[in-house]
């Protein structure tokens, strides 16, 4: 669901309902609209919410299971390393299903 996905995204980025309606330039009451199920954000503020999340719309929309990571601004060692990591992160979860 959408509600859940925009509250988990919310929280792991350490923001309060008020903090993100601030950067979204609307009511907290409408941010616990959407994170009830009461509401859902327009098509702004689901592109708004992509970007400030690093997500894709479809991800939002529950259209997608993958994550994406906005890797541009990193140099080509670091980019290696996320890529390593993930990569590892694949490999445990392989072995605990195995």
């Amino acid at each position: 669901m959408i509600a859940d996905k925009i509250k988990r995204l919310r929280e792991a980025s350490h923001l309060t309902q008020t903090e993100l309606a601030k950067k979204l330039n609307i009511t907290r009451s409408s941010v616990n609209a959407w994170e009830m199920g009461i509401s859902v954000p327009s098509t702004t503020y689901l592109i708004e919410l992509a970007l400030l999340f690093h997500v894709s719309t479809d991800f939002l929309l529950g259209l997608e299971q993958n994550n994406t990571i906005d890797i541009s601004t990193l140099s080509e060692r670091e980019a290696i390393l996320v890529y390593e990591l993930v990569d590892y992160f694949t490999s445990q979860k392989k072995d605990v299903v195995d």
